[in-house]
């Protein structure tokens, strides 16, 4: 029998399901006031927080353990998350996970940025509100500091972050808190237009707030 395609309110429940898989029977826990980009995937033993934002193309694989997204934290477009059997892959709230960066059967301390294809390996820990740079490597079970910065392969610590460094990381994972809020209503599936009208050319997405000090 043909099946009939869902319209309205049941479509646009469906087209958020649709990357959003099970594991042998364990089904992904997603709090309702995180944003998770349909085109995300999750699998499995996975749980996100309230607040959450996770962008387009990252992928939550959790079929060999338990991935924890807690409160308040983003993994953005295209980063890979994967857990261990005996050690849950957990950031804590407020983690914040750069573009493109691989988190493998790790634990992101609380405010801790990852920054832009940095890879942090099996059973490493990151302190809390700690600054791992782009590109960085974090060594299976390294322990990074608090509140400091890293980089390198491996990772190295080059200083303490000052008070303007953990004010700028703040405002940044701030940032998120609101595109996930705006993305629930803001994103939607449309037909690229064909060409650039005026009034198209003016438009540009409202984030003026984030640099004016306001």
């Amino acid at each position: 029998m043909r099946r009939t395609p869902a319209t309205g309110p049941r479509a646009a429940a469906e087209a958020m399901l649709a990357q959003i898989y099970d594991f042998e029977g364990v089904v992904p826990v997603v709090d309702p006031r995180a944003y998770v980009h349909p085109g995300a995937i999750l699998i499995g033993d996975v749980f996100v927080g309230a607040r959450c934002y996770i962008g387009a193309g990252a992928v939550l694989r959790g079929d060999f353990g338990r991935i924890v997204l807690e409160d308040d934290s983003n993994v953005q477009d295209n980063c890979v998350v994967h857990s261990l059997p005996d050690f849950d892959c957990v950031m804590e709230r407020r983690s914040h996970i750069g573009h493109g960066a691989v988190i493998h059967g790790c634990r992101i301390g609380a405010g801790a940025l990852i920054g832009m294809n940095a890879v942090i390996l099996d059973k490493a820990v990151i302190g809390e509100d700690a600054l791992v740079a782009a590109m960085t490597l974090v060594k299976v079970s390294q322990v990074i500091p608090p509140a400091v910065m890293v980089t390198g392969i491996p990772a190295k610590v080059v200083r303490e972050l000052n008070a303007r460094d953990l004010a700028w990381k703040r405002e940044g994972t701030d940032g998120y808190l609101e595109l996930a809020q705006r993305s629930a209503s803001g994103v939607r599936a449309v037909v690229a237009l064909d060409h650039a009208d005026p009034a198209r050319l003016a438009q540009r997405t409202a984030w003026q707030h984030l640099f004016s000090g306001a």
